[in-house]
């Protein structure tokens, strides 16, 4: 039929008949046993589609979608609102629940009849569409009325569930769903109505919570309870509340709970967290270390007290160092400097293990550890710096016959935790220095336990100083690996020249001069037996290289010799100075301090240290008149004959020297050449540099190897002009200029 043919449908017939099938709908809405036949459907459909395709006068459109928005109009003003006012708290939750459901309802069967608009006149006109037509109405005139006491009832049954009563959580989330849905999405319903009233009351209800736990619980149960009220808050936003509440809930959970109380509540006398690390309470330092991270800045009184705690458990063992130097004790076979020592790479251990496990390894707390480290492992402890106790335990675990008795995995992880606090002490030049020291002693004399271990701490010094650092120990252990093949080289010219013969067994261990510390050369006069023994080493040598000059250090030599006394012949094993001394003796039964000073050729403080360890000391070689414990230049001395023991070879030791000023000193020079190099390097990059710029420049440079002083940056760049490297600017004294 075309539409010429069709009847029109006037606009109250057409309305009476689609009044009809909205009050079914509505019986549908009130749970009455009611539903659409298709027949019905496509009926209410077709009389839409009819009535808006009509020629005008007879196009209804404008009409039936005003008739759209009074149909719901109708049905909230004479039901809805009604049903609604009549209730009160979570009954007129559930009613209101209920409503809205019925609702969405009838705007998707309504829509669905009208859908016609939809399609082309909505669309052509630019108007609200039908769903959206549909929600506005149940805002306008149902939430708008009951968004007050929905957002009241709402908040009472959440402080109820607060205070551990049970509340029907599925309620509540229809009932926000239904704040989130009303705005058609956007959330400014949902954060304006109900979200800023709620962190208001979460604000309050917290604050009253806070005020009385903390007078009332210590820090760890106070800790318990933010902690689980922070769980069940996180609890509420994915059960009932909208996820987009969760920040801005919890923060204000945070500010009344920790924020306002942050002083407090660390502070406690007895609870708090300096409490908790002197008691090592683990777990809640861990539980501070979560809620405090959540806070701005709330980590920084954590980290700080935390430092403060390390640096006075230091300052502890220091102190306990100082008192046991004082009284010279000894514990456990071990100096008080190994203890201490030992004691810092427990603290070190313990605090680490705090930094990573308690802190979840943050940043802030490994400065503070750092901080802390720095304070106590850079004072002087009885006397010596922690750069020299470093390098001494060091030497201690490495030596044969050290304290230190560990397996070669318990070796490996304490020299890891050396160099580890390594990294706090300032001057690891001196450190470097004391270790060459003592690493020359155990390579030349062989008491290094396992070179492996050698090997394996250069390793990890060179990966925390750099190979600048190592460059001359490593060079040190391979002198030691070519002088052994230098010394079968030797051997194998000895077998084939049998006249070259010494006619004594010779060991010569060629160094490098830069690698090795400096050693004091004397002019020692050989005895004969021993002057053929360096002819011969210098004529192979020769044959070697005619480009390398040797120097002899007596000082380090050792001699085995055979000491026939009358009981019985002694192997004595002694210095060079010492055997020079005695093969005198060979000669001579009585000789005085001037006869061996003029024979030997030595220094007076050389010769008093070898004759006292002959004459004054365990072993009795020679007997000294008049017999006291002190060798002075009027003595004399004669060979004791009578000497005997009960072991067949013995060492007989030079008294010890102390070095640590040689090689202070020693490091004070080389920090001078450090101080002009980087002066000038940096001068020559930038050609014109402030003072000020200049020094701070040089500090940062030099400050990983050590601290320089200002004072002695100033008098290198005094010296530095002296020199005409630099100059000062004529107009400004404090510039200064590179002179290429």
């Amino acid at each position: 039929m075309t539409m010429s043919q069709m009847k029109t449908i006037e606009l109250e017939e057409g309305w009476d008949f689609m009044q009809k099938g909205i009050t079914k709908l509505k019986r549908i809405l009130e749970a009455q046993p009611e539903s659409f036949s298709s027949e019905e459907y496509m009926m209410l459909y077709t009389t839409i589609y009819n009535m808006c395709t009509q020629k005008p006068p007879h196009d209804y459109s404008q009409q039936l979608y005003e008739k759209y928005r009074e149909s719901f109009d109708e049905y909230i003003n004479s039901v809805v609102l009604p049903s609604l006012r009549e209730k009160h708290d979570e009954f007129m939750l559930r009613e209101l629940v209920k409503r809205w459901a019925n609702h969405k309802v009838m705007v998707r069967w309504l829509s669905r009849f009208f859908h016609y608009l939809d399609r082309y006149f909505i669309a052509r006109r630019s108007l609200s569409p039908l769903h959206e037509v549909g929600l506005s109405c149940f805002r306008d005139l149902v939430y708008q009325e009951s968004r007050g006491k929905a957002r009241d009832a709402v908040i009472a049954l959440i402080d109820q569930e607060r205070e551990s009563e049970q509340i029907d959580r599925a309620l509540l989330k229809n009932v926000l769903d239904i704040f989130v849905e009303i705005g058609m999405g956007q959330m400014e319903y949902y954060e304006n109505d109900f979200e800023d009233a709620l962190l208001k009351d979460t604000a309050a209800y917290y604050s009253r919570k806070a005020s009385n736990w903390i007078v009332e619980d210590s820090c760890p149960d106070y800790m318990l309870k933010a902690e689980e009220c922070l769980k069940k808050e996180k609890d509420r936003v994915s059960h009932y509340l909208h996820s987009s509440s969760e920040t801005r809930l919890l923060e204000k959970v945070q500010n009344e709970l920790l924020v306002v109380y942050t002083n407090q509540l660390l502070e406690k006398e007895h609870s708090g967290c300096r409490a908790l690390l002197r008691d090592d309470k683990v777990e809640d330092l861990s539980r501070m270390y979560r809620l405090f991270l959540k806070i701005t800045k709330g980590l920084d009184l954590v980290a700080n007290m935390f430092k403060q705690h390390v640096t006075a458990e230091g300052m502890v063992l220091v102190q306990q160092a100082e008192d046991a130097a004082s009284s010279k004790a000894e514990s456990s076979g071990s100096s008080q400097e190994q203890v201490f020592v030992r004691k810092v790479i427990e603290l070190h251990d313990k605090y680490m293990a705090y930094v990573t496990d308690c802190f979840s390894n943050n940043s802030l707390f490994h400065k503070a550890l750092k901080e802390a480290f720095e304070v106590f492992c850079n004072k002087i402890v009885a006397g010596c710096s922690s750069a020299e106790l470093l390098a001494s335990y060091c030497d201690n675990i490495l030596k044969k016959g050290g304290s230190e008795k560990l397996s070669d995995e318990a070796i490996e992880e304490t020299l890891d935790k050396v160099v580890k606090l390594l990294a706090y002490i300032s001057d690891k030049d001196l450190f470097a220095e004391f270790y060459r020291k003592k690493l020359s002693r155990r390579l030349l004399f062989d008491k290094s336990a396992n070179d492996d271990h050698e090997r394996l701490i250069l390793t990890k010094l060179k990966q925390q100083c750099g190979g600048q650092f190592t460059s001359k120990m490593e060079g040190m252990v391979t002198d030691l690996t070519l002088a052994k093949e230098n010394q079968n080289h030797f051997q194998d010219y000895l077998n084939n020249n049998p006249a070259a013969s010494p006619g004594i067994d010779l060991t010569v261990t060629v160094l490098t001069t830069g690698f090795w510390p400096s050693y004091k050369s004397s002019d020692l006069s050989l005895p004969e037996e021993m002057v053929k023994c360096v002819e011969v080493f210098k004529e192979f040598y020769q044959t070697k290289t005619k480009h390398r000059k040797l120097t002899w250090i007596y000082s380090l030599g050792t001699c085995n010799i055979n000491g026939k006394f009358e009981q019985k012949t002694i192997e004595l094993i002694l210095g060079t100075y010492q055997a020079a001394a005695l093969l005198l003796f060979n000669a001579s039964d009585r000789l005085s301090y001037q006869d061996i000073k003029s024979q030997l050729n030595l220094a007076d403080d050389d010769l008093v240290r070898l004759l006292q360890s002959l004459s004054c000391a365990k072993y009795k070689i020679l007997i000294k008149e008049p017999s006291n414990r002190t060798v002075s230049s009027n003595d004399y001395f004669e060979f004791n004959s009578k000497f005997t023991d009960r072991m067949r070879r013995i060492r007989i030791p030079l008294p010890p020297v102390d070095e640590r000023k040689k090689v202070v000193e020693d490091v004070d020079k080389d920090r001078r050449y450090a101080i002009d190099a980087c002066i000038v390097r940096i001068m020559k990059s930038r050609k014109v540099l402030a003072h000020q710029q200049l020094v701070l420049e040089c500090v940062e440079q030099l400050s990983r190897m050590f601290k320089p002083d200002f004072k002695a940056i100033k008098k290198r760049i005094e010296d530095l002009i002296t020199r005409d490297y630099l100059e000062r600017d004529k107009e400004n004294p404090n510039m200064f200029r590179y002179l290429a």
